[in-house]
């Protein structure tokens, strides 16, 4: 099941997350994941030190996915896609598209914490 984020809400969104990774391609296909932790600054995704290797696929490939994995078991994994650039010692990427998701089998996974049940999860102000 995947639900639609507004990128707006991405902000939001990351609070209820901890580190994430980075994926993104190089020229030959290979993908490269990596630790990262962003900050939101108006509505841009910001990654201090993205590494050599991350700035270097960047630069081949600016499309690139951002994930970030559930706390608790069964929960949702958030995806952010988006377009990145390398700027000095940053990476930015802005959003595309985001997505709460989890599995159909694991919708016995912890509800939403404003209790609207297994089948939703509302970010920000919201409702999905």
């Amino acid at each position: 099941m995947s639900i639609p984020v507004a990128v707006a809400d991405l902000a939001d969104a990351l609070d209820d997350f901890g580190a994430g990774y980075l994926l993104s391609t190089s020229a030959d296909g290979r993908v490269k994941a990596v630790t990262v932790e962003p900050e939101v600054v108006d509505g841009v995704l910001v990654i201090t030190g993205p590494g050599r290797g991350s700035s270097a696929n960047i630069a081949a490939n600016p499309a690139v996915t951002l994930l970030f994995p559930p706390r608790e078991p069964r929960g949702f994994t958030l995806l952010v896609d988006g377009i990145a650039e390398v700027t000095g010692e940053q990476a930015r990427v802005t959003p595309e598209t985001a997505v709460l998701h989890r599995p159909a089998a694991h919708s016995d996974g912890p509800p939403a914490p404003d209790g609207c049940g297994h089948d939703c999860q509302p970010v920000g102000g919201g409702t999905a």
